[in-house]
């Protein structure tokens, strides 16, 4: 099916034409969001494809007749259990149904669980994507990398700006965030006005730019807000959270106590400002400053381009000229903060990094807190630079980028929406937001919990969950997408915790009959060399299936080797109490 272009976009209010009248279902009037409304027949529809019930992943679908947009499409990362995965994407069957129906991709910012999944998505959803001036930045950049043709539309939005896409209106607020050009969006409807907050915090002090836009969710508020979409990952901090300007204070501090040492300091690399300050600190202390890690180079080099981030002359240096200054001299800011295997600084701790090593005396600072599921990672890499050497430290050098208690509260306090519906959190945060908006006057019959896949039906009057699309997780594995399901990590699970056994046998063409073997050949279960009494035995339990076989007239191969598997494996765990993976080859003679 065709896809319908956007049928209008520019920063003006503009109305936007319900298709409703054209179609004969009687007269529309224009409500108060701009946006025309129709009969009261048609239902919103919000539907999240992910991000719910998990951290990461976060895309959600708004349906209304015959449009829909999408805001966000991020992925998430492994967990433990998924051996040898790269990154999960959303499944978005949903959309490549409704191709004809989706006008956009409207992201809040620049991080990968908002943006991650979308060089793989837009090769089956090629539809327009909107987003702020380093938000699309960032995007290019991976668009690139990925080899994604240039043919979809890609447009950079001011904040205040509003882009028309069918029956929809989304325009994009700004607010704050551990990256810089994070935005809200208010998504106008003909049945109302819904707004999403995005990752957010409220940072009255900035390190760029300006404090959020407050006003502008109080307009909105005192217009009337349908429903709004509040972030959930920091509801169990009470408070507020601490302006990013805090940190550099701290940098500071850290700097001037370590002024003979060699100063290594890991963050996000999307964290912009935090770069900036550590920049500055370097600066103020006649350091060299290095970026390391690929993530990191192409970041703050789309920042420097933009004019984001300010580097002093003279202050950045290569890494290759790292050996011509005092190692007290220089500072290194690199990935890795969250122990990823392939990050700089993991590969440093390692003892594998081709241009740095750790030296006794070098001072690492991490500066993140782990996200939930890294703090083994975190960890052994800490563990392994203590090993070499080096002064780690992890405490007091980061803020979050995300609202506390007091921040969501002041959230709905300005925007007053009649539903609430919490996201972008495991259901334990969604249960805690839940329980928080009570306090606000907010009763559970109007918060939904949801899960990624529920649909949300809403109009000005009512709103319930009716019906479920088809979600999940499609896993990549190096340049293979999808091609790694259950089974396959079942496969990998058992070959890490069990190891193999193959058992060679060669049959006679037409007879069946043995004329070598049987041979046993094991990886990841036994020493072969220290147990040759337990690979004799496995032998004749596998020569003895055979002769059964025959005794039976079996002759089919797939039968014989059901039965090689299920005798051998029933020996290795009365023997061993292992059940390894066991693979018969028959071969012909």
């Amino acid at each position: 099916m065709a896809r319908k272009s956007v049928k209008q976009e520019n920063s003006a209010v503009m109305p936007v034409e319900n298709p409703a009248a054209s179609k004969g279902r009687g007269r529309s009037k224009t409500n108060n969001t701009g946006v025309m409304s129709g009969t009261g027949k048609s239902k919103l529809k919000i539907i999240p494809l992910g991000g719910l019930e998990q951290i990461g992943m976060n895309i959600t679908a708004f349906e209304y007749e015959d449009d829909i947009i999408v805001v966000d499409c991020g992925l998430a990362f492994p967990s433990d259990d998924m051996l040898g995965i790269d990154l999960v994407i959303p499944d978005v069957t949903y959309l490549e149904e409704n191709l004809d129906k989706v006008r956009g991709f409207f992201i809040t910012h620049g991080h990968e669980d908002h943006i991650g999944s979308l060089p793989y998505i837009l090769q089956k959803v090629p539809v327009p994507v909107y987003g702020t001036k380093l938000t699309m930045a960032i995007i290019e950049g991976k668009l690139a990398e990925h080899g994604v043709p240039r043919g979809v539309k890609r447009k950079v939005v001011r904040y205040g700006q509003s882009i028309n896409a069918g029956n929809f209106r989304v325009e994009f607020i700004r607010i704050n965030h551990s990256i810089v050009d994070a935005a809200s969006l208010a998504i106008f409807t003909p049945v109302g006005t819904i707004v999403h907050t995005g990752d957010f915090k409220i940072d009255y002090t900035p390190v760029f730019g300006e404090p959020a836009d407050l006003s502008r969710f109080a307009e909105l508020g005192k217009k009337g807000v349908l429903a709004m979409l509040c972030e959930s990952t920091n509801v169990f901090r009470e408070g507020f959270t601490m302006s990013e300007r805090t940190v550099g204070k701290t940098f500071d501090n850290l700097f001037a106590e370590n002024q003979d040492r060699r100063i290594i300091v890991a963050t996000f690399a999307s964290n912009v400002d935090r770069v900036q300050q550590i920049i500055n600190s370097a600066h103020r202390y006649g350091r060299k400053v290095v970026v390391d890690g690929r993530s990191m180079v192409n970041i703050i080099g789309a920042a420097s381009e933009l004019g984001y981030i300010s580097i002093p002359d003279g202050c950045l240096i290569s890494i290759e000229d790292l050996k011509r200054y005092p190692k007290e001299k220089t500072v290194l800011i690199t990935t890795g903060s969250q122990g990823e295997s392939m990050a700089a600084l993991s590969r440093m701790a390692a003892n594998i990094h081709r241009k740095v090593t750790i030296e006794s005396g070098d001072t690492i600072i991490l500066s993140s807190t782990p996200i939930p599921g890294n703090e083994k990672a975190v960890a052994k890499v800490i563990n392994d630079l203590s090993l070499l050497g080096a002064k780690v430290i992890f405490q007091d050098t980061h803020v979050s980028g995300h609202a506390c208690q007091e921040e969501i509260k002041l959230m709905y306090s300005l925007v007053r929406p009649r539903y609430s519906i919490p996201v972008h959190g495991e259901y334990r945060h969604l249960q805690a937001h839940a329980q928080l908006v009570q306090e606000l006057g907010i009763d559970s019959h109007r918060t939904f919990v949801m899960h990624s896949g529920d649909v949300l039906e809403m109009d000005e009057e009512s709103a319930k969950i009716n019906g479920h699309v088809p979600v999940g997780s499609i896993m990549v594995d190096g340049l293979g997408v999808g091609d790694v399901g259950n089974i396959v990590l079942r496969d990998r699970q058992t070959l890490a915790q069990h190891g193999i056994v193959i058992a060679v046998v060669v049959l006679e063409r037409g007879s069946n009959q043995l004329i070598s073997g049987p041979d046993i050949v094991t990886r990841g279960f036994v020493y072969v060399r220290e147990n040759e009494e337990l690979m004799e035995e496995a032998k004749s339990v596998v020569l003895g299936s055979i002769i059964d076989c025959q005794n039976r007239r079996i002759t089919d191969w797939s039968k014989i080797k059901n039965t090689i598997r299920d005798d051998l494996n029933d020996y290795l765990w009365k023997k061993m109490k292992r059940s390894p993976m066991i693979l018969p080859i028959i071969m012909e003679a």
